[in-house]
């Protein structure tokens, strides 16, 4: 395969991925500031912080972290790169450049969620009293799209590096939002254990599509069981260890080799082996932050080992060489 056509199937999955987790990210938000106790501001500012744009936001809307600045930046602002309706013309065009590598009805699909997604910033549907009709719509979208490249694309290279963006996407932002809820939703340490603490961590579970299976295995919200369950699961399928996992696998089914036989397997299979070899307790002594904060510096350092191994166009140095002569 190419590595233009594997760089762009890498994206494609990457942002269709991101898309999905603003639109969820934002609708239990939206949804957990109806529920906060009277009188208490709403928290949007913590949420744009979890996607490592707060330094845009500001040089775009100053400090104003209302409801409307929050949703208009995250989901309709062309100027920022991360937000639904930029990495959902990024998807759309990417899938343009490798129609031939996935389904037709994929495509389909993508281009119709691209022109509702254009057509609702037309109709300003962060001015609406209740934006959760667009976002469930978003989420639909996507989940339709990977559903039709589930049920029907090929298990050859392109599906396997349109996982690895998607996985690592996915393990990426279950790991910024569990280090966000740690450092900046709980405003005192008197409200731990309280009803507001149990909203956030209920939220926090929300946001990632954990909340239902979580109450199934441990029916009450405890803080280290959280960690537990989004960080070191081997069967959620959000957890960070679960996505590793599924990276490490697609990158062996791509080299053929079950031995970690290139930089990128190599990085990959050393951030599964952190994950595997330790637990919650070893986890919340040494601090979360601390531990995400590496978590995410592995996914960059693995991310950069992909797009050396197979991304990177390297140069035609017979081609120079017979140049210079």
């Amino acid at each position: 395969m190419l590595s233009r056509v594997a760089d762009t199937l890498f994206w494609l999955g990457r942002y269709l991925e991101r898309a999905e987790n603003y639109a969820r990210f934002i609708d239990v938000n939206f949804n957990l500031c109806i529920d906060l106790p009277p009188g208490m501001k709403e928290q949007w500012d913590p949420l744009i912080s979890a996607t490592g744009d707060r330094e845009l936001f500001i040089s775009l809307y100053g400090s104003n972290f209302s409801r409307q600045n929050a949703i208009l930046f995250l989901a309709f602002d062309e100027q920022n790169p991360n937000a639904i309706i930029s990495t959902i013309a990024q998807s759309r065009e990417n899938a343009r450049m490798v129609r031939e590598s996935i389904p037709k009805e994929c495509w389909e699909s993508l281009n119709d969620l691209h022109h509702y997604v254009r057509n609702a910033k037309k109709r300003k549907v962060w001015q609406k009293e209740d934006p959760h009709a667009f976002f469930e719509y978003v989420k639909n979208g996507i989940h339709t799209f990977n559903g039709i490249a589930g049920s029907t694309a090929p298990r050859t290279q392109a599906w396997y590096f349109t996982q690895i963006g998607k996985q690592l996407e996915r393990a990426d932002k279950t790991s910024r939002i569990l280090d966000v809820k740690y450092h900046y939703l709980l405003p005192s340490v008197d409200e731990v254990g309280s009803p507001l603490d149990f909203l956030q961590w209920t939220a926090l579970l929300k946001s990632v599509s954990a909340f239902n299976a979580y109450k199934h295995l441990y029916q009450k919200i405890q803080p280290d069981f959280i960690v537990q369950y989004l960080v070191l699961s081997r069967y959620f399928p959000r957890s960070i260890f679960y996505c590793i996992t599924e990276v490490e696998n697609a990158l062996q089914e791509i080299s053929g080799s079950k031995r970690h036989s290139n930089s990128a397997e190599k990085a990959i299979g050393a951030l599964r082996s952190k994950l595997e070899y330790t637990n919650v307790n070893d986890i919340l002594k040494y601090g979360l932050h601390e531990f995400l904060d590496e978590v995410q510096v592995g996914l960059n350092e693995i991310s950069s080992s992909i797009y050396d191994q197979y991304f990177k166009v390297m140069p035609n140095y017979s081609v120079q060489e017979q140049t210079q002569h």
